[in-house]
């Protein structure tokens, strides 16, 4: 069957809402691990993962971090309008966009927009002492969302602003307010760059005594950053996989974790289905250098179907496309490479570069859940049925899995 094909009800499976898990265990690595090993299901404990996995092996995380990407006004009549941050428009680059001091603009999703037809939204808010007006005006819609500018006076950075002002955007599932406690058990232990509105959740299991763990093993560990969007949420409402749009994400990868790959012969353990995306991809700018060796960073994006277009590529060896895109950063005289992805990973889909899968356990009828099966070779039923038959706990604030096909 072609993938475009794929009908998204054989994805369903009942999730009754008591195995959601609302909040996250009191000791993070006490969560349960599924192991699925070569068709083989079994359990332990998310501490014990170490134990599991190859000695010398790599494994690759993402060190995004959330943003309190959730702002409130009130109108003057009463109304309360919410202003959900998707993604930075004017600068566009994340890193510019939180040292901003006097204005900036996002891409938003606007609640309760029909009471807000026209005018600029104003908050007052007490940051390091003093008191600034935050305004919001609405330039109009751009795609799906809508174009915001913000101002305020004051000197501080938009970061200080988001700090006092915001809230953390929790998976809208959990059907609950966002809890103090939130700020901390929704991040992992190494989140770093700011830009995501939802967590990658395969890495809220680690503690430091599990990296510890996983360094003595002598597994090499290297960061990328994929800024996780609200799209992550999005269900899929065609019939088919192929009329599904699926969301662009942002990654930066550092020419040194490139590098490191090539050295462990192009193949790594993901932790998180974005760490999987932003790999994968990689792969496929590889090919794209390699077919122009003059290509930006802009077109270097990766789009939905691509990888099930390019046959050409079936055939080359990992490493070599790996290295064509380090040589293509040296020749620019680059560390980090910026650029987008729109992959869509469902059965049909040639894994090149994850060997090994940590993760927790997704929606039905989500892109993440056609993104395990095409890893575990259709057999995504077999883990689903054992994880509901023994109590093990869904979704973002839930239990994982250490997939190894």
């Amino acid at each position: 069957m072609d993938t475009k094909d794929i009908k998204i009800e054989a994805y369903n499976y009942p999730l009754p809402d008591e195995r959601i898990a609302k909040f996250p265990k009191a000791q993070r690595d006490e969560s349960k691990l599924l192991i699925y090993n070569k068709g083989v299901v079994s359990e332990s404990v998310f501490r014990q993962l170490p134990d599991f996995l190859p000695s010398g092996a790599l494994m690759v995380m993402n060190n995004t971090r959330v943003i309190q990407a959730r702002l409130h006004f009130r109108k003057d009549t009463g109304a309360l309008i919410e202003i959900f941050l998707l993604e930075p428009a004017q600068p566009a680059d994340y890193e510019q966009m939180f040292q901003q001091t006097m204005s900036c603009s996002w891409l938003c999703l606007v609640g309760n927009q029909k009471k807000w037809k026209e005018g600029t939204l104003t908050r007052e808010i007490e940051v390091k002492g003093q008191t600034i007006e935050v305004r919001a005006t609405r330039r109009g819609e751009h795609g799906t969302s809508q174009w915001i500018d913000f101002e305020w006076s004051g000197g501080v950075s938009f970061a200080e602003i988001l700090e006092v002002m915001g809230e953390l955007p929790i998976p809208p599932y959990l059907n609950r307010e966002t809890q103090e406690s939130d700020k901390t058990t929704y991040q992992t232990v190494y989140s770093k760059i700011k830009g995501s509105v939802a967590a990658p959740t395969a890495g809220l299991h680690f503690t430091d005594r599990v990296l510890q763990a996983v360094d003595a093993r002598g597994i090499e560990r290297e960061e990328v950053t994929l800024h996780v969007g609200a799209g992550t949420f999005k269900p899929v409402k065609s019939a088919t996989i192929g009329e599904h749009a699926m969301h662009t994400e942002y990654i930066a990868v550092r020419r040194h974790t490139i590098e490191r790959l090539i050295a462990h012969g192009g193949e790594a353990i993901a932790v998180g289905t974005t760490s999987v995306r932003t790999l994968e991809s990689l792969y496929y700018m590889g090919l794209k250098v390699l077919q122009n060796p003059d290509i930006t960073e802009e077109e270097l994006h990766v789009n939905q179907w691509e990888p099930y277009e390019e046959v050409r590529g079936d055939r080359l060896e990992v490493r070599g496309v790996l290295q064509a895109l380090l040589d293509w950063l040296d020749r620019r005289e680059l560390t980090v490479l910026h650029s987008s992805t729109q992959i869509i990973i469902a059965p049909g889909y040639d894994y090149k570069i994850v060997k090994m899968l940590i993760t927790n356990f997704h929606q039905p009828q989500s892109t993440l859940l056609l993104l395990v099966s095409a890893f575990v070779k259709g057999d995504w039923r077999k883990i689903y049925d054992y994880a509901l038959a023994h109590d093990f706990r869904f979704l973002s604030y839930g239990d994982s899995s250490l997939l190894i096909p």
